[in-house]
């Protein structure tokens, strides 16, 4: 059996005090890991989760029903520090054989290689002569992709002198006897994709711009395309030497996020828009300038960028998929931490009466999205394929159920049935309960009893899952619910998957300057920081001990980015939060940096339309008062489309203009000059010009 879900830390830490005072057996002492205590001495993790077992639930001390490697992910979990003694290991394949140093390597069993991290890699030809890798720029020394392009750095022309279907037909990966042979060679992530849609590939760059692709996950996830490379080109004796050790704590995650920025400066090569590549690299971008520059519409055309991968520009052209990757918001005075994140909202109860509840608000609602995709992402191909969503097998389960209005039946015979289900409840009805006919259960119990491993039986089971003292009503429903989804997921008519290509997601907020960044972002301000995305930002909000999961904590994945849009003008830049400023980076679109939205009137019209703005700009910054925060942007120019030029001076420039020179000396004047420069011509001679007259 696993480990039991009900150990606690501190189990752990009453199992630590008890070793200190009985010692540990000579046969349970550890070769490769410590757990290090408070007081800095150090047990083997194995044998402190047997006797937190112990201790917890009256067995024998015995770690037999699980492995090394589960039991210091258990204590990891948990925040117990849990080092490796990093023994080095030597991998050397050769055409004809896989030796390893390791006792616990098994060829196969390559799913092992999550659990080591790649210290060195060389080719060794049958003379000794030693070949290492030319690194290319901005690439990792030592990942799990060195060995890999190795052999393509070595047998790069041979490669490439293969035909089209010798190259998709190459051997790549075989995880286990039993699992399928994973082949081809590509010439592109597209063709890559077509075949096999993940996130685990490389890409070798070779003759300038052209690309090999092939599936790449772990340490050993590339051991058997190394060897054909071998036995195909090269000569008796030839071998590949892969020094490896086994990951610290914490170590794979970062592995994880260093793979994700990898991936992005691939992904920048192919973009479109000059600004996509800044918001990858930056995580935060707000643009700021002049009204009218196209700012809004710059961030929909980046974020359309990124997701398309560079197909798009026009943010309607995006499938209803991916333009889920994208939220927009207009922040305004009233905006606050409930709309942003999260708050107690009114709800009407089962009996009528109302009460609140915790809601997420819209931007906690995306970024859960993106950091679902991005845990998702970093889980092997083979794992996701075992897996099967709890979400998608609740969603299909409970939209079959509701519309068959099928009866269930708990323990001791008493049906109920499900009425309705949202995100966070399920509601039942109990016809033949007179006195509580009416239950909510939680949609997170169920997920969670799900997701596990463990085998519920009977309700006592389903109260020590949930860490409850005594037993609840919702339990004996609970139990009656998971059974009929088990059951339900078994049969053969629903075949659920969930693909684990990483995307991008993108979080525009408009006018970002015209909230109270302090009140909507409140603790966030540290998540946010493009230096603590992942697990390194994680934050309890201020409803965390409202949450069914107390201990799960807040952070933004790194595939999420922010870009903002605020005028230069506008009064409330001047209140902008200092903290939050340190957290963007700012980058300026000045008026004539976006003449190209001005297309779509035509040669002529955007001709004159360039030449007046141009002009009226010049006469803005030669102004002693004003300066080009102050300037017209091409994007007023659009109203073209349905104006005359002198309908867009009487109706839009000019009393935006009379509103920056009110209260100034000559604003009269000061009009006369602008009117000038634009264009604008009285429509009869001698009329008095309205349009100049100081209003103020």
């Amino acid at each position: 059996m696993p480990i039991p879900n009900n150990l606690t830390k501190q189990n752990v830490l009453d199992a630590i005090e008890y070793i200190e005072q009985n010692g540990v057996p000579d046969r349970n002492q550890s070769t490769k890991y410590d757990v290090v205590s408070d007081s800095g001495k150090k047990y083997p993790p194995k044998y402190v989760v047997a006797v937190a077992n112990h201790l917890a639930n009256k067995v024998d001390i015995s770690g037999e029903e699980f492995t090394t490697i589960e039991a210091n992910n258990f204590l990891k979990k948990l925040g117990i520090l849990v080092e490796s003694r990093q023994e080095k290991f030597e991998l050397r394949i050769t055409a004809d054989s896989v030796i390893s140093t390791d006792e616990n390597f098994d060829i196969d069993n390559l799913n092992l290689g999550n659990n080591y991290k790649t210290l060195n890699t060389y080719f060794m030809k049958a003379n000794g002569e030693k070949i290492t890798r030319k690194y290319n720029k901005g690439e990792r020394r030592n990942s799990n992709q060195t060995m890999p392009r190795i052999a393509f750095q070595i047998f790069e022309r041979q490669i490439a002198a293969l035909s089209r279907e010798e190259k998709e037909e190459f051997p790549i990966c075989q995880y286990s006897p039993k699992s399928e042979v994973i082949r081809g060679i590509y010439p592109s992530v597209e063709r890559y994709k077509e075949n096999r849609n993940t996130y685990e590939y490389l890409i070798y760059y070779y003759d300038e711009d052209r690309q090999f692709v092939i599936y790449c996950w772990n340490v050993f996830s590339t051991i058997l395309f190394v060897q054909e490379c071998l036995r195909r080109f090269g000569e008796p004796g030839d071998t590949f030497v892969l020094t490896y050790r086994e990951k610290d704590r914490n170590e794979e995650s970062s592995e994880k996020e260093a793979d994700v920025l990898e991936k992005q400066e691939e992904k920048a090569r192919e973009l479109q828009n000059k600004y996509s590549k800044l918001l990858l690299d930056s995580k935060n971008i707000i643009f700021r300038g002049a009204p009218g520059t196209g700012k809004t519409y710059l961030a929909k055309e980046i974020a359309t960028d990124i997701i398309s991968n560079g197909y798009y520009d026009d943010y309607n052209l995006l499938s209803q998929e991916q333009k889920e990757q994208i939220e927009f918001v207009q922040f305004h005075p009233s905006y606050d931490y409930t709309d942003f994140v999260e708050g107690l909202r009114p709800v009407v109860n089962n009996d009528g009466s109302m009460g609140f509840e915790l809601q997420d608000g819209v931007f906690k609602r995306f970024v859960e999205k993106a950091r679902k995709n991005y845990e998702d992402s970093k889980k092997s191909q083979e794992v996701i394929e075992k897996e099967t969503s709890a979400q998608e097998i609740m969603d299909e389960y409970f939209e079959e159920i509701i519309n068959d209005e099928k009866k269930l039946k708990i323990k001791n015979g008493r049906e109920f049935s499900i009425s309705n289900i949202d995100e966070k409840n399920v509601y039942i009805e109990i016809e033949s309960n007179k006195i509580s006919n009416k239950l909510k259960l939680k949609v997170s119990e169920f997920r969670r009893m799900l997701e596990s491993e463990e085998s519920f039986e009977q309700v006592k089971d389903v109260t020590r899952f949930l860490s409850r003292s005594t037993g609840f009503q919702d339990d004996s429903y609970l139990l009656a619910i998971y059974k009929d989804i088990k059951e339900y997921n078994t049969s053969e008519k629903k075949v659920l998957t969930r693909e684990n290509t990483l995307k991008p997601y993108i979080f525009i907020i408009d006018e970002i300057n015209r909230g109270e960044i302090s009140k909507i972002f409140g603790e966030l301000f540290f998540s946010v920081d493009p230096g603590y995305r992942g697990s390194a930002g994680e934050v309890s909000t201020q409803y965390a001990n409202l949450h069914d999961e107390v201990e799960k904590k807040f952070y933004i994945p790194e595939n999420l980015y922010i870009i903002g849009t605020m005028n230069d003008i506008d009064r409330s830049v001047d209140s902008f939060d200092f903290a939050m400023r340190r957290r963007f980076r700012f980058v300026e679109i000045k008026a004539d940096e976006r003449l190209e939205m001005l297309d779509s009137l035509g040669e002529e019209k955007k001709k004159d339309a360039i030449r007046r703005m141009t002009a009226l700009n010049e006469a803005i910054s030669a102004d002693e008062e004003l300066n080009e925060n102050y300037h017209i942007g091409a994007s007023y120019f659009l109203k073209l489309k349905h104006l005359e030029f002198e309908d867009l001076w009487t109706d839009y420039l000019c009393p935006l203009l009379q509103d920056y020179v009110r209260g100034m000396y000559d604003e009269k004047g000061r009009m006369e000059n602008f009117a000038k420069a634009y264009g604008y011509v009285k429509t009869q001679a001698g009329e008095e010009d309205d349009t100049t007259e100081d209003q103020g």
